[in-house]
């Protein structure tokens, strides 16, 4: 097991909701932003990298046909599961990227809030497999917290060593007061 991995285990052991995914009003109007950021389009397979507890992943699965929810903390997904046990469209499977990348294309792909936990080198890898395999026609959607952190990297850095690591096209960036969010598509 990863130090990383650990280190989720340890917080969602401690607290079920260590970001406030269900009482905050920040994480509720994030939420909000990025289901308008993917427009008005239906999903066939979709993809959400690092869903924790399966706030996001609830709302994703109103406009997927099929979606796999992946985080590294099996603590996290067991409360995603009973969370989406009456959502037959979403999968949840325990892994840690960029090693245990998903197989298959898809059309959407969300990183809410994880990229910035992996080192420089790892979101290029990440950027790398997404670009492999996202779907022709498909989307990538990356929301970044902005502010200070005391992690490998920041939000700001994160979404720039992932959007040049492939050859991406950027079709918007949605700026908040505290958070950003980043629609790629294949070039």
């Amino acid at each position: 097991m990863s130090e990383r991995r650990r280190g989720f285990e340890r917080l969602f052991t401690d607290d079920a909701d260590p970001w406030r995914f269900d009482t905050s009003r920040y994480e509720h109007d994030k939420r909000e932003a990025t289901m308008r950021a993917l427009g008005q389009r239906r999903f066939g397979r979709a993809v959400e990298i690092g869903c924790a507890t399966g706030a996001l992943t609830a709302q994703l699965a109103t406009v997927c046909d099929e979606l796999l929810g992946l985080d590294l903390s099996e603590t996290a997904l067991a409360h995603a599961r009973a969370r989406l046990a009456e959502t037959p469209n979403v999968r949840l499977m325990r892994g840690e990227v960029p090693g245990d990348w998903p197989e298959g294309t898809w059309d959407l792909m969300v990183f809410s809030e994880v990229l910035y936990f992996l080192s420089a080198e790892e979101i290029a890898e990440v950027s790398r497999l997404a670009h492999r395999t996202l779907d022709a026609q498909g989307m990538c959607l990356l929301v970044n917290w902005t502010g200070p952190n005391d992690l490998p990297v920041d939000g700001r850095h994160a979404v720039e060593i992932f959007r040049t690591a492939a050859p991406w096209a950027q079709d918007e960036t949605r700026p908040a007061p505290r958070y950003r969010i980043d629609r790629f598509t294949r070039s």
